[in-house]
């Protein structure tokens, strides 16, 4: 059974209607797909992530890194040698790759950077002051309730 009933957690939660979307599409992926290239994630700060993907062939040319609708893909494709080899032994694979990262909500791509075969891409969280926590102050009635009776000596 493959399928989960996510229906009790959505009465005691607001907003949270694309979690069955995730995963749904968690439990159609299979191990093939995260094979190649391999990748860390890392939390570098409180609010400050990187992918790190081992590219060893890959120039920065031959990659492209994409954001839409909170969906990050990076793309890669080898370009042609200009002479053919005969290889003994080819143990860095240099094929086309697609990966895509679904984002949490206020998740910014900051930048990214090839360096020594391993590119960076580095994330932020940027929540907008409208939606951070905000304390509310409690207007209660000026006027004392009880009145106080004067006491006779």
């Amino acid at each position: 059974m493959r399928t989960l009933d996510l229906s009790p957690l959505f009465r005691a939660s607001v907003g949270f209607d694309s979690l069955a979307r995730v995963f749904d599409a968690a439990t159609r992926l299979d191990d093939q797909t995260f094979t190649y290239p391999p990748y860390n994630i890392t939390k570098s700060g409180d609010d400050t992530y990187r992918i790190t993907f081992a590219l060893a062939g890959f120039a920065e040319g031959d990659l492209d890194i994409q954001v839409e609708n909170n969906t990050l893909t990076v793309r890669g494709k080898q370009g042609q040698d200009q002479e053919p080899a005969q290889y003994l032994h080819r143990g860095i694979a240099g094929r086309s790759f697609e990966r895509k990262f679904e984002l949490a909500n206020h998740i910014q791509v900051s930048g990214a950077r090839m360096e020594n075969g391993l590119l960076h891409v580095d994330l932020k969280r940027e929540i907008p002051e409208a939606l951070k926590p905000r304390r509310i102050a409690i207007n209660g009635n000026t006027e004392p309730t009880e009145k106080q009776i004067s006491q006779a000596a």
